[in-house]
């Protein structure tokens, strides 16, 4: 599988419970923060629910 990086590049303050619960999930909790995991559904489907906070890059 190919790994993805992804960046958290907006804050959670205001956003309902379940972004902030996706956000937390993938590993991401601060502004500029960064991780790298494999490219699978279930973190497409993660990724897709909050790409309005998230920059994503492959790796």
């Amino acid at each position: 599988m190919a790994k993805i990086k992804i960046t958290q590049v907006k804050s959670v303050i205001d956003r309902p419970k379940d972004q902030k619960a996706t956000i937390t999930a993938l590993g991401l909790g601060k502004i500029n923060k960064s991780v790298e995991v494999e490219n699978t559904p279930q973190i497409a489907g993660m990724v897709n629910k909050v790409n309005h906070l998230v920059k994503v890059e492959e790796a």
